[in-house]
């Protein structure tokens, strides 16, 4: 089931291809996220832009939250000191809300892969120095019941485009979600981890032995998801694994490990 789940997402996206391109010739370029007029078919408008949240100050090398400017340290936060990951470094490109996460939403349920491109390409720049050690990018997989739905991976949309972008390899079925979990949406810190423990296997460890690999999702929120794929990875031989997303989730009282 899990080889018919890539057949059906490999031609549902030569499909979408196709429909874009002859979209382009028929309307003119829109605002990516609310469809006003713009001049770039993959840009934003001015009240758009202004509403995106570029992680450009001070942010956690651990966790990708923002810190004050001019915070001491090793460049982690003050809940991730002496705290214990499955990766080494965080980066994000936007802090979740207002536009980015219109262009979350759209990327992951309103069927358009074309936001894929832009928005790797922010996550690239967020991401230099990760990306300049990886020779690996893998994706947060989908359960195949999931994808179905979904006609795509988010995820793995993403990490294609930065990997084709950077000359680094690309490992779409290298993780595998061994089994359907329940919505991370609403549930604690514990929950969140009780929730995807043993979620994930290796599928090619051999492709994963002494590889330096960046783990690609499209959101963090408390980080649970990605921390039981990076254990997967380290355990099956990975000598690093770094994370990076698209948007970090920021809230009043930021949750932590």
């Amino acid at each position: 089931m899990e080889r018919a789940g890539q057949i059906f997402e490999m031609a549902s996206r030569m499909r979408r291809h196709v429909g874009a391109r002859l979209a382009s010739v028929v309307w003119p370029p829109a605002c990516m996220t609310c469809g006003a007029d713009v001049s770039d078919p993959h840009g934003l408008c001015t009240d758009c832009w202004r509403e995106l949240r570029l992680t450009g100050g001070a942010q956690c090398l651990r966790c990708a939250l923002p810190m004050p400017e001019g915070y001491g340290g090793d460049g982690s936060c003050e809940e991730c000191v002496g705290q214990r990951f499955s990766w080494g470094s965080a980066r994000a490109a936007t802090f979740y809300g207002g536009a980015s996460r219109q262009l979350v939403l759209s990327l992951k349920h309103g069927d358009r892969p074309d936001l894929a491109r832009p928005m790797a390409t922010w996550m690239r720049r967020a991401a230099v120095d990760v990306l300049a050690r990886a020779d690996l990018a893998v994706p947060v997989p989908l359960h195949w019941t999931r994808r179905i739905k979904r006609r795509m991976n988010q995820s793995a949309e993403l990490a294609r485009r930065i990997a084709a972008e950077q000359g680094i390899d690309h490992g779409p079925g290298i993780l595998l979600r061994t089994r359907a979990t329940e919505t991370q949406h609403g549930k604690n810190v514990e929950q969140r981890h009780r929730n995807v423990a043993g979620a994930f296997a290796c599928r090619v460890s051999e492709r994963v032995d002494g590889r330096r690999i960046v783990l690609i999702d499209d959101v963090m929120t408390t980080g649970a998801t990605l921390n039981a794929a990076a254990r997967v990875l380290r355990s099956s031989g990975a000598v690093s694994v770094d994370v990076l997303v698209f948007a970090r989730v920021v809230r009043d009282e930021s949750v932590h490990f």
